[in-house]
């Protein structure tokens, strides 16, 4: 603070002790991967988000699924793979049924519909993959990733 004035945040200006510890730089690269997702999202999804797209990638995956399988595979709390699914069964993009072994859970599954908006969202998310790691060549990527799953899946 000079002069009483406090200092005004400058979004290049980083502390000498700050700028190069891999949390900020991760910190960093998560916070503008999010913003390029969002914006993406917002711009060519059609209401679409994030949470829809992992939640249709799981189905199209793994086949059929219980509401309960698809947050824990999908790390979306259950609440939000709830209405994440009522979102989409009400486009058509999924359907939801009784489980016949077990009354009190529902069986979702994709539709041809939900098949196709995933198609789509892969270009969405695709585009920005290329917008976030522009600066890097293809080598470099293919390190950047290896290198951020042996970092994410460390195990304590």
């Amino acid at each position: 603070m000079l002069s009483g004035m406090p200092m005004r945040h400058q979004p290049d200006r980083t502390p000498d002790r700050v700028k190069d510890r891999p949390t900020w730089i991760v910190s960093r690269v998560f916070a503008r991967s999010s913003a390029l997702l969002a914006a993406a999202f917002e711009a060519h999804a059609d209401g679409l988000r994030g949470y829809h797209y992992r939640l249709l990638a799981a189905l199209e995956q793994w086949g059929a699924a219980s509401q309960a399988d698809l947050s824990r595979g999908t790390g979306i709390d259950r609440s939000d793979v709830t209405g994440g699914l009522t979102e989409m069964e009400g486009r058509g993009l999924v359907e939801r049924r009784p489980d016949p072994e077990h009354k009190r859970r529902n069986i979702v599954t994709i539709t041809e519909a939900g098949r196709e908006a995933l198609l789509r969202l892969d270009d969405i998310v695709d585009g920005v993959q290329a917008e976030l790691l522009a600066p890097l060549s293809p080598a470099q990527r293919k390190q950047f990733i290896e290198m951020g799953r042996l970092v994410a899946d460390r195990r304590a």
